[in-house]
């Protein structure tokens, strides 16, 4: 995460969240040791694996691969696989000297099917992306919180984005060098009863978000913004723990790089993850906001702040 200081003046005591983790450290299971295997095979192979080939190779049903695969990273495997190639696609849409070498490079062996499904892998068009120029508008309201303001917005897939700040216009040119080349839209009337539900959670971080998201990012991010989203209010694990829960315990800075790289405040949950010595470190919309979410989940489970005169910033770990 990016890391902000604390701006609170220097003689007011720090604070740390004393929450309960939801599981003692531990080294990676044999299972999540597994599903980093099979992802990194998936993410490797030129040729999209099948199931049956997959399961084959983990020894297991195809039935049974689907549930853990699924369970541990939030997507069934054919999912993942096209997550990934999606990923690739972006990447080499921006570097390869054509729009058919980079459909080539990325895997793709049918350019009529990626044409075909160009607005759900890309958003719009692989020429329309490759031009930097969006089709797709994204929608997006500004609602005032406890916690500043909320901007919200979201593609006809889900929210796409919840940002919290101070001025409304600084977050609006966020967004928009987060979705560079978006049409943003005005909300409507229908669009006030999402918003008033993103707003609730803000309020109370404890509540559940029943709504779809859009999440947009590689297929790393993707597993860990899912094991974010496992962590129940109330409970705070560190950089390091959540690095081993996604069986990959030696990446923990692209661990935090991925919480840094959230762009849904409060949906996923980023700011349950602290410092291995629970102490608070850096938060994209502000370490205060940070520490207010936690302290009311706090109070919403009950459990107790204890005072922390150590420094916030530091290594995510």
């Amino acid at each position: 995460m990016s890391r902000t200081r604390d701006a609170s003046p220097p003689a007011e005591p720090r604070l740390t969240m004393t929450l309960p983790t939801t599981a003692p450290a531990a080294p990676p299971t044999a299972r999540a040791r597994l599903i980093t295997a099979l992802c990194d095979h998936i993410e490797r192979a030129e040729v999209e694996p099948g199931l049956d080939d997959l399961a084959k190779m983990a020894a297991l049903s195809p039935g049974h691969l689907q549930r853990i695969f699924k369970a541990a990273t939030g997507l069934s495997p054919k999912a993942w696989a096209r997550a990934q190639r999606a990923a690739r696609l972006r990447k080499d849409l921006r570097e390869a000297g054509s729009v058919t070498e980079a459909i080539h490079a990325a895997g793709y062996g049918s350019q009529a099917r990626v044409y075909e499904h160009g607005s759900r892998l890309l958003g719009m068009s692989p020429g329309a992306f490759r031009r930097g120029k969006a089709i797709e508008a994204l929608h997006v309201a500004i609602a005032q919180s406890s916690l500043g303001s909320v901007l919200v917005a979201s593609t006809p897939r889900g929210l796409a984005a919840i940002l919290l700040g101070d001025d409304p216009q600084t977050l609006l040119q966020n967004l928009q060098r987060q979705f560079p080349g978006s049409r943003l839209a005005a909300d409507n009337a229908g669009y006030e009863d999402l918003v008033a539900q993103v707003v609730a959670v803000v309020e109370q971080p404890s509540l559940p978000l029943e709504l779809p998201l859009d999440l947009q990012g590689t297929a790393f991010q993707h597993r860990v913004w899912h094991a974010l989203r496992q962590i129940p209010p109330g409970t705070t694990i560190s950089y390091a723990e959540l690095a081993r829960r996604i069986g990959a315990p030696k990446a923990v800075r692209a661990v935090a790089g991925a919480c840094a790289a959230n762009r849904l405040a409060v949906a996923v949950p980023c700011h349950r993850v602290v410092r291995h010595d629970g102490s608070l470190s850096g938060y994209r919309w502000g370490v205060e906001r940070k520490r207010e979410l936690l302290s009311r989940e706090v109070a919403a489970a009950g459990f107790q702040l204890a005072p922390d005169r150590r420094d916030e910033a530091g290594d995510p770990s």
